[in-house]
């Protein structure tokens, strides 16, 4: 056989083979209906890019190796993806036991004598809804399974300010069926700032009956929904950044608010408000005492701006 045809016979193989892995990978999720890869895709995409540099290294190698093959920079690469593929395979049999179990479990916090409280949220995926209602502090209910790691909420008091945070840890990479549902009620009464990590799934926050002071949001990938409306005695500041899917914010009619949405934004469609330069804001912008000042930047395929 002609030595310079084994080069394009390995091609041919790999190619081959990776084309196998793939037609694999999607068999098994439309064969599988608990198998959901793309929130496990989206955290651990970048051992993508390890693989692949690793197999262009492999590549480069062997043509130093044999100077004389052109064609033999190709299957280092086609390896490293079928080695990824070949990850998620693993991970889809040893996850698929441990992520059948579903608990649910509840978790209250006092105020403890704070006057203000400081509450950082984060959640790698999932669905939230956030809300008010609550006569503590904070009254929890998390449904999980238990591949996705526990969820806890920790609080400490220093003076007369409360520090809460909510937080969860994915024990391995999960690539079996999801359920990561949280339910978050706060007091209505108790000055908030309120900091969200959020990262794939759906969230709803209907803080129309919180007394929130200041508002930061990092959204993942989803959908958002931000009810903002309700009586207000002291100025917002809300921050949302970064993020891929839709965000549709409910705004009063009786408060003064102004929002500015830059930098990577899709659309914005805002309902009932004026533009004013790159900002849209409401009728009664400079009348009320209070003011809703919203940033949005980076990211956010579409925004609705809906007065109610």
């Amino acid at each position: 056989m002609d030595q310079s045809d084994r080069p394009r016979h390995l091609g041919s193989i790999t190619g081959a083979l990776f084309l196998i892995g793939l037609g694999v990978f999607f068999l098994l999720i439309n064969l599988m209906p608990n198998f959901d890869p793309w929130s496990a895709l989206f955290r651990y995409w970048p051992v993508v890019l390890i693989l692949l540099g690793l197999g262009k290294m492999w590549d480069a190698y062997r043509v130093r190796q044999n100077p004389g093959t052109r064609d033999a920079g190709s299957s280092g690469t086609v390896v490293a993806l079928l080695v990824f593929l070949a990850i998620i395979g693993f991970a889809v049999l040893v996850g698929k036991g441990g992520s059948a179990a579903t608990v649910h479990d509840t978790q209250s916090v006092e105020l403890g004598g704070a006057k203000s409280v400081n509450a950082d949220i984060e959640m790698p995926a999932g669905k939230l809804l956030l809300t008010g209602g609550s006569g503590r502090l904070l009254d929890a209910d998390f449904n999980y399974r238990t591949a996705e790691g526990k969820p806890r909420a920790s609080y400490t008091v220093s003076g007369d300010r409360g520090q809460l945070d909510i937080t969860q840890e994915e024990k391995h990479i999960h690539f079996g069926g999801r359920r990561n549902d949280w339910t978050l009620r706060f007091g209505n009464a108790i000055p908030l700032d309120l900091k969200l990590e959020l990262g794939a799934g759906q969230s709803d926050l209907n803080l129309n009956s919180m007394n929130v002071t200041r508002l930061e949001i990092n959204i993942g990938v989803g959908q958002m929904n931000l009810d903002l409306t309700g009586d207000r005695k002291e100025d917002l500041l809300v921050d949302i950044q970064g993020g891929v899917g839709s965000a549709r914010i409910k705004l009063p009619k009786n408060i003064g608010v102004h929002v500015d949405a830059s930098g990577g934004i899709g659309s914005v469609n805002a309902h009932g408000m004026r533009r004013e330069g790159d900002a849209y804001v409401n009728d009664a912008y400079g009348k009320t005492h209070p003011t809703i000042q919203v940033n949005v930047q980076g990211g956010v395929g579409e925004i609705s701006l809906v007065q109610e």
